[in-house]
């Protein structure tokens, strides 16, 4: 951990584990701005967390699972703002933080090809059951299952921001027929992306993929449960690099489970990381990854590049990517 004994700007990041930005380069472009502290381990109390930023002017979060309640920005009357190397900002009171005058600037868009590319990787990986052949083949079964051919079949896509956006190319690259769902739809959208908007029950209905592409918030928490996973097509396939909350676990389970779902690529978790006895682990046609969808060389460079460029845009006086 590096330390600080000046009386200069002090910039934290108070729990950089996984690694996300610590050894980076873009790090040396804060030194005229301020000192850095940097924390490699994760804070594991409340109390800690608070101890590491109370005299921050500016955190920058690495690790959505660092989070931010109203109970721990009120006790830091010293921080201005919170930069996060995210899109999403779920892990911060956001409330909170304007009521107690914290900027939180993200970075809406800029790993949406590297997270798009992932889910439809998730998307080739459980049509192809690529983790049940694997198991299967190392315990030495030779299984006969079918797979899922997907040219030519519909995709649904629930979202159309930055990475729905970038999905739908994809889709349609593959000769996918792409349709999608969003919150505010319009026809000039529509156009522009190539894609038609139809309304939420008819895409689950018709999609034989549908991926999941929403911010968490209130309207899309447990967007997905039974009802939807019902009128889903028999042997549907789900993909969500979103949030975890905006599937019902345990209506998922049940779907998978049950054989009506066909498969799942999971990315994201209602409990980061998942335990040991967590119900989706249990699951036979899952593919499972870390919440890891943007780290690539490329993903990892560009978050810790954007959140030093905000950090430096909002010390020159012109923040920028303001929640």
């Amino acid at each position: 951990m590096q330390t600080n004994t000046s009386d200069r700007l002090k910039i934290v990041v108070p729990g950089d584990n996984p690694p996300q930005i610590q050894g980076s380069p873009h790090l040396k472009r804060l030194e005229p701005y301020g000192d850095v502290v940097l924390h490699t381990n994760r804070p594991t109390t409340l109390e800690e967390k608070i101890g590491r930023a109370k005299d921050a002017d500016i955190l920058i979060n690495t690790r959505g699972i660092v989070t931010w309640p109203a109970e721990a920005l009120r006790q830091l009357p010293k921080l201005r703002l919170i930069a996060t190397c995210s899109i999403g900002t779920d892990m911060i009171d956001l409330e909170a933080a304007k009521e107690f005058g914290v900027v939180v600037c993200n970075q809406p868009g800029r790993t949406a090809p590297v997270v798009a590319e992932h889910a439809f990787g998730l998307m080739f990986s459980i049509a192809k059951r690529a983790a049940f052949m694997t198991a299967s083949v190392k315990a030495g079964q030779w299984p006969r299952m079918d797979n899922f051919y997907l040219q030519g079949k519909t995709l649904g896509i629930i979202g159309t921001g930055n990475i729905g956006t970038e999905m739908a190319r994809l889709g349609r690259a593959l000769g996918m027929n792409v349709i999608a769902w969003t919150f505010h739809p319009s026809p000039e959208r529509a156009e522009q992306l190539g894609i038609q908007y139809v309304n939420f029950d008819e895409l689950l209905k018709a999609a034989d993929v549908v991926s999941l592409h929403v911010k968490l918030t209130d309207e899309s928490l447990g967007m997905i449960g039974s009802r939807e996973f019902a009128m889903m097509k028999q042997g549907a396939l789900l993909v969500n690099c979103a949030r975890g909350e905006v599937v019902d676990t345990d209506a998922l389970v049940q779907a998978l489970n049950s054989g009506h779902l066909g498969g799942a690529g999971i990315d994201v978790y209602d409990e980061e990381p998942p335990p040991a006895t967590h119900p989706l682990l249990a699951c036979e046609q899952v593919v499972l990854t870390p919440h890891c969808a943007d780290m690539t060389p490329e993903g990892v460079d560009l978050l810790n590049e954007g959140a030093v460029d905000n950090v430096i845009a909002f010390l020159e006086g012109q923040p920028q990517n303001v929640v």
